[in-house]
């Protein structure tokens, strides 16, 4: 793989994770929405405690939302903060990483997700083993689980 066709790659696999991520923000602004009309709707009732416990329940849900929201567009901040126009020669921020058995980027949280007939683990800097390969070089290993990983490909 050349460096353009290296950078490529990268940019193709932010362009995804931003997407994924912007999906989790509609359907956290879907459910807010949702959780704001119901309490809006609540009907009062013969039962006044209902009518309120009902009401209070919808704001809740709605506050619950509100912070996934937050969360997810401090997310989205973080992913957009992250250089994919580099190669990079030892793993920080932005690294792409094939080890032969699998392949890793280092942006922001989406599981594994299929790109272009490849599985790619998509992990937070944040996470323990992103804190565990950075500073780490082509021909490093690392422990994932139970297995023994060697750095073929960085960039």
């Amino acid at each position: 793989m050349t460096d353009s066709e290296k950078l490529a790659w990268k940019q193709k696999l932010k362009a995804l994770l931003l997407q994924l991520v912007e999906q989790r923000l509609q359907e956290a602004i879907a459910a807010a929405n949702e959780a704001q009309e119901a309490a809006n709707s609540e009907e009062k009732s013969s039962a006044g405690d209902k009518y309120e416990t009902g009401r209070a329940m919808g704001h809740l849900q709605k506050d619950m939302h509100a912070a996934r929201m937050a969360s997810v567009k401090n997310e989205l901040a973080q992913i957009n903060a992250v250089d994919c126009t580099r190669i990079l020669t030892h793993i920080a921020p932005g690294a792409f990483i094939d080890t032969g058995k699998v392949c890793i980027f280092i942006a922001g949280a989406a599981a594994k997700q299929m790109v272009d007939q490849r599985a790619v683990l998509f992990i937070s800097p944040q996470s323990p083993l992103a804190k565990t390969l950075f500073g780490k070089r082509e021909g490093d290993s690392f422990k994932m689980g139970n297995d023994n990983y060697l750095v073929e490909m960085l960039c």
